[in-house]
């Protein structure tokens, strides 16, 4: 199955793995190769010590490489980095796997039981078990816990698993 990353996607893997702040970094090293975090700092009017924090997050996800450098005059190293778009589109892959991994053990969680219980303000959500220690009072507001049927969660679940699973 042939993937296509477009930069919303991209952008969208960046804030979830590094955070919305990254996303600047990105765009910034889009279409470019080997930029000192000198000039992406600058470019990206954010400070150094950020900068090579967010640029060493997105290196331990592969979405960016980087190579260092020895300044002659200076004896300073200087790194480089370079947007990686396959890495980019494993993690991509990988991402969605664990949703869909998750999803499937919430499921098989849902099924494996007949009976929850949920509070009318929508407090908190239990199985049975649980209920019985809170006397089927809600542990936050005190209110009566009512039982749910969890139809509606297995089909949402089922849906959302097939609707992952389908998407390229």
């Amino acid at each position: 199955m042939k993937m296509r990353l477009t930069d919303k996607k991209i952008y969208e893997i960046v804030e979830q793995v590094a955070g919305k702040q990254a996303v600047p970094i990105v765009k910034y090293l889009k279409g470019k190769k080997d930029i000192s975090d000198f000039e992406i700092a600058d470019n990206t009017e954010m400070d150094m010590q950020t900068v090579r924090n967010l640029l060493y997050r997105l290196n331990g996800h592969n979405i960016v490489t980087y190579i260092r450098k020895k300044d002659k005059k200076k004896g300073w190293y200087i790194s480089f980095f370079t947007l990686n778009r396959d890495g980019t589109k494993y993690l991509a892959k990988k991402l969605k796997k664990q949703k869909i991994n998750k999803l499937k053990q919430r499921l098989k969680h849902e099924q494996s039981s007949d009976v929850f219980f949920m509070c009318g303000n929508l407090c908190v959500r239990m199985n049975f078990d649980d209920s019985v220690d809170f006397n089927f009072r809600c542990p936050e507001c005190g209110e009566l816990l009512k039982q749910q049927d969890n139809k509606k969660t297995i089909n949402h679940l089922k849906k959302r698993i097939k609707e992952l699973e389908a998407a390229s």
